[in-house]
């Protein structure tokens, strides 16, 4: 059949033109929401975090130079140029983020990111005041950082319930994308309870994923519920580019306030310790061990005097419920366990040799308290930037300790110490952790070369470090 498209047109204007008259709309408009109130309640609680750090500082963590050259571009022009031709100047360290106002005397909610290493920390208020922040506190497994400003009755946003949210529920955030600040993006809840292993292979947080736009300066903003009350902390995208790729993250306002009420009290973070290494169980392993589906968390190795050690868990056994709270994939138990204060009991339910058995075990506290000054080192004379080892990586291994490479330059370049080696002594010193290791280099003699042993690819590997004088 041969439609006259002159027709069918003018039907379609008849059609739109008798809906406008009608007062009617187009069903997929009449149910988006209006957003406007909630941005206009809300918006004033939105804070902008700016952070620097001068040049030459000791304080520890990674830079986050905009348009530095990266890891890979300078090992590619070290293998043509002395270090000294293409070595980066020392300047200040600038970084943008956005955070808000959870009371009206000045606490302040961001992401741990956000203002790890920084020197200076300024809070750009909604009525243009710029007032300088203190850190309270800050825990990296969680991503979040509290801070702390001298003002009285500021505007404070709604604290909502992030375990009440549904997935397909839309959500808004505001923050300060590449500097804009009190951008607004929405979309909807697009998976809850996502784990996202970090350097060290732990994940105690079970993220919100979204795909409203989140890019560059909005970690550490909110993320709202259509009831104008925060569900989340915008932390994490993932992208090839560096840009928003339709997959965004958050971590919930339920576990930040756990985390806040801690940094708030003590400035650091306690959470429950297990013991375990754990994996997935797959099909195949499901079959081999009994089980008519895979499921549960496959204690694959248990920690000497852990709790778990304690409390008769074994190698083999799989974790298929946790106080109360069953676990159907493994990266499910971290964040009930981190969540259980230490000393208390849990309850475990577990499959062993084809049997289903009941634990009580007390629960520890893990080891590092999580903030900045456990995490890592920049060390400016060698060159040498560093990260602590997380238990599964050491185990991975094979070491007991020892911190790992994240980027090398200047006399540990030269050395032929590369990113991703795992320092294990240094100048015949045992490295255990970041405090070993900044310990030691403060006592390096100036001007002599000493012993550096490394892991690379499995094999230990000796290497000569000339001191800078």
């Amino acid at each position: 059949m041969i439609l006259d498209l002159k027709k069918v047109f003018a039907a379609v204007l008849l059609l739109a033109g008798s809906m406008l008259l009608l007062g009617g709309t187009p069903a997929s408009a009449a149910s988006l929401p209006d957003f406007t109130e909630l941005v206009d309640e809300q918006s004033p609680a939105v804070v902008n975090i700016s952070t620097v750090r001068h040049a030459g500082s000791s304080r520890r963590g990674r830079e986050n130079i905009p348009g530095a050259p990266n890891d890979e571009m300078e090992d590619f022009l070290r293998r043509f140029f002395p270090p000294d031709r293409f070595r980066r100047p020392d300047r200040d360290a600038q970084s943008l983020g956005s955070g808000f106002i959870i009371s009206k005397d000045g606490y302040i909610l961001t992401n741990y990111h956000v203002v790890a290493s920084a020197d200076e920390v300024k809070v750009r208020l909604n009525d243009r005041r710029v007032l300088d922040a203190e850190v309270v506190g800050s825990d990296r497994r969680s991503d979040l950082a509290l801070l702390k400003i001298d003002a009285k009755g500021l505007p404070t946003v709604k604290i909502g319930r992030s375990e009440n949210l549904d997935v397909g529920e839309w959500v808004l955030a505001i923050g300060s994308p590449f500097g804009f600040d009190y951008s607004v993006t929405a979309g909807i809840v697009s998976a809850k309870g996502r784990s996202l292993p970090t350097a060290q292979d732990e994940n105690y947080v079970p993220f919100i994923q979204t795909d409203a736009a989140i890019n560059p300066g909005n970690s550490g903003g909110p993320l709202f519920n259509l009831e104008g009350e925060v569900v989340g902390i915008n932390s994490q995208i993932y992208s090839n580019s560096g840009g928003f790729m339709g997959v965004s993250f958050a971590i919930p306002i339920d576990v930040a306030m756990e985390v806040v009420e801690q940094l708030r009290e003590h400035g650091r973070v306690s959470r429950g310790w297990l013991g375990v290494i754990i994996q997935e169980v797959n099909r195949d392993l499901a079959e081999s061990f009994g089980l008519d589906r895979p499921g549960g968390a496959l204690v694959s190795r248990v920690l000497e005097d852990s709790p778990a050690d304690r409390g008769g868990l074994r190698e083999g056994d799989i974790i298929v419920s946790f106080n109360g709270h069953d676990i159907d994939r493994s990266g499910e138990l971290p964040h009930y366990v981190g969540r259980t204060p230490a000393n208390s009991k849990a309850e475990l339910e577990v499959v062993r040799e084809g049997k289903t058995i009941d634990l009580e075990i007390t629960i520890g506290e893990l080891p590092g308290g999580g903030g900045e000054e456990e995490v890592a080192s920049n060390d400016t004379s060698l060159g040498l930037q560093v990260e602590s080892l997380g238990d599964a990586i050491a185990d991975r291994l094979g070491v007991d300790g020892g911190v790992r490479v994240t980027s090398a330059s200047g006399a540990a370049a030269e050395a032929g110490i590369r990113r991703g080696d795992v320092i294990l002594r240094l100048n015949n010193s045992v490295i255990q952790s970041v405090a070993d290791f900044e310990r030691v280099v403060d006592e390096l003699p100036a001007g002599r070369s000493v012993p550096v042993l490394v892991r690379r690819n499995e094999a230990p590997v000796f290497l000569a470090l000339k001191v800078p004088e």
